[in-house]
């Protein structure tokens, strides 16, 4: 049997699918191969289905923090929509839950918390599925995934899956054994998380607090996210802004006029376009500033200059 016939037996195949639909940058060339799939059976046998062909495979979540290229994305795309969430169980002195990969992260952290559950209200707007969360050790007013991870199942290529602890993820500040490509062949099936039990009122509050906070900064429109980390001395808006940036367009590539470490897709923007932006930022801040800029925004696919 072809690939496609054999992804065909897991869920719909879309040929030539363009990520720009699926990407919240509104960017990107097409998949070869793209495949929703919508419980962590069908991750995990997509996922297999592609290794068995020789056949690369990434992983799609929301779509947030990456940047497409024009020429796309060779092999399957397979967007994760495994959605599980487990029963909370209740242990000494934390309460454990586990929960599939590609819940969003935003509505798991509100469902936590209406169950009286603290320890994340910090990600109540972070965008992102929690698979994404953990290659990332995602974060946000002063609090990151590593603060509650306890665990997470990883597919291995050849179909054997293994529990792997917060702690051996090396999760420091937006970086894992993921990023590091130590586990770059790894898929997360599922997390599981270490709360603490506590008032539900008191959580929800918080999360409308940061919430409220978030809205007043964060830009709206296509936009990655913060397109790049911050470093030790200056925050990275400040910097960009420092250099002239604020407004600036290539194309329609644009650093937000709201926040500068926010880049915007204002019109019908190319990848090349955004990662043209992104190297006069970087070029610009090591000019004046002596500070090499690191991308937060993932380089993913073909057609990059």
């Amino acid at each position: 049997m072809t690939l496609r016939a054999d992804l065909q037996a897991i869920a719909d195949v879309r040929e030539d699918e363009p990520m720009a639909r699926h990407t919240t940058f509104g960017v990107g060339g097409p998949a070869d191969f793209f495949v929703v799939a919508a419980s962590q059976e069908e991750l995990r046998r997509a996922s297999l289905a592609a290794r068995q062909a020789d056949t690369p495979v990434f992983i799609l979540g929301s779509g947030s923090n990456i940047l497409v290229g024009d020429g796309g994305i060779r092999g399957l795309v397979l967007e994760n929509g495994a959605s599980a969430i487990g029963d909370p169980q209740v242990g000494a002195g934390s309460t454990t839950i586990t929960v599939d990969s590609g819940v969003p992260f935003a509505s798991f952290t509100r469902n936590v918390a209406r169950r009286g559950l603290h320890g994340l209200e910090w990600a109540a707007g972070i965008p992102g599925t929690l698979g994404g969360a953990a290659v990332y050790n995602a974060g946000a007013y002063g609090g990151c995934l590593a603060d509650a991870l306890h665990s997470v199942t990883l597919l291995h290529p050849d179909g054997g899956e293994e529990v792997v602890t917060a702690a051996d993820l090396g999760l420091g500040y937006r970086s894992s054994e993921f990023t590091r490509g130590l586990l770059s062949d790894r898929v997360v099936l599922d997390l599981t998380f270490a709360l603490t039990a506590g008032d539900a009122d008191l959580a929800l509050a918080r999360i409308d607090e940061l919430e409220t906070k978030r809205k007043a900064s964060a830009p709206r429109g296509r936009n990655a996210g913060s397109t790049f980390k911050n470093p030790e001395d200056h925050p990275v808006w400040w910097l960009i802004d420092q250099v002239g940036l604020r407004g600036h367009r290539v194309g329609d590539a644009m650093v937000s006029e709201k926040h500068t470490n926010y880049f915007l897709n204002v019109g019908e923007a190319r990848a090349t376009e955004v990662a043209e932006l992104i190297a006069l930022a970087q070029r610009r801040v090591r000019e004046q500033f002596g500070i090499e800029l690191e991308a937060e925004v993932a380089f993913v696919g073909e057609g990059f200059a």
